[in-house]
C-alpha cells in the first residue's frame, strides 16, 4: 500500500482543493456548485476541523499535496453512544491510481480511532464507483450492502454502497 501522511489543511492548499471541487476534476464528489471562496471561509472559521466535521490534507511522502480526506458525524440511535463517523476522500487528478486513496482512508480511520471514542467508521460511495470500492476494500473496510436512492447526483437518484470498519478491527499500536 502506498504511503501518505495526513496533516491539517494549510492556507496554501486551499486553491488546489477548491479547484478539485468541480464536475470535471472529481465527478464522483461533485454534487453542485459551491460559492467562490467557500473553502477559504471555512478555513478562516475553524481551520477545517471541528467536533462534528473535519478535513485533513493528504500528502505524499515527498511533501506534495495529493488531496483531502474528511469526516462527519452520523447518528444511528437516540444517544451519543450511537454515533459513527462517515469518511470520504477526494484526490487531485495527478495522484489518482497510485494507491494513495486506500492508504489515506486507512490512515484516517486509524487516526479517528486513536483520537475519538467512536466505535464505527463508515464510508459510502456510488454503486458505479468501482475505484472507490476497491480502495475501501484495500483499506480493510467491510462492504455491508447497498443503500437504495441515497444520493441525488448528476441529475438522478443513485444507489450507494456502504462500508464500515470497527474499532476492534484496527491495531492502534502506532499511536
Amino acid at each position: 500500500m502506498a504511503r501518505v501522511r495526513l496533516r491539517p489543511v494549510r492556507e496554501a492548499d486551499l486553491t488546489a482543493l477548491e479547484e478539485n471541487q468541480s464536475r470535471d476534476a472529481d465527478p464522483w464528489n461533485w454534487f453542485n456548485h459551491t460559492p467562490a471562496e467557500a473553502l477559504h471561509r471555512r478555513f478562516a472559521t475553524d481551520g477545517m476541523l471541528s467536533e462534528e466535521v473535519g478535513t485533513l490534507a493528504v500528502e505524499t511522502l515527498d511533501g506534495m499535496l495529493a488531496g483531502s480526506v474528511g469526516w462527519f458525524t452520523v447518528q444511528h440511535g437516540p444517544s451519543l453512544a450511537c454515533q459513527a463517523l462517515n469518511i470520504g476522500i477526494s484526490l487531485l487528478p495527478a495522484h489518482r491510481g497510485r494507491g494513495y486513496g486506500s492508504a489515506a482512508l486507512r490512515a484516517l480511520a486509524e487516526y479517528l480511532f486513536a483520537t475519538t471514542l467512536v466505535e464505527r467508521i463508515e464510508a459510502e460511495t456510488d454503486v458505479e464507483n468501482i475505484t472507490a470500492q476497491r480502495a475501501l476494500e484495500r483499506a480493510d473496510f467491510t462492504r455491508e450492502g447497498v443503500l437504495r436512492h441515497t444520493q441525488f447526483h448528476a441529475g438522478r437518484w443513485r444507489d450507494g454502497v456502504i462500508y464500515s470498519l470497527l474499532r476492534a478491527e484496527v491495531s492502534l499500536d502506532q499511536f
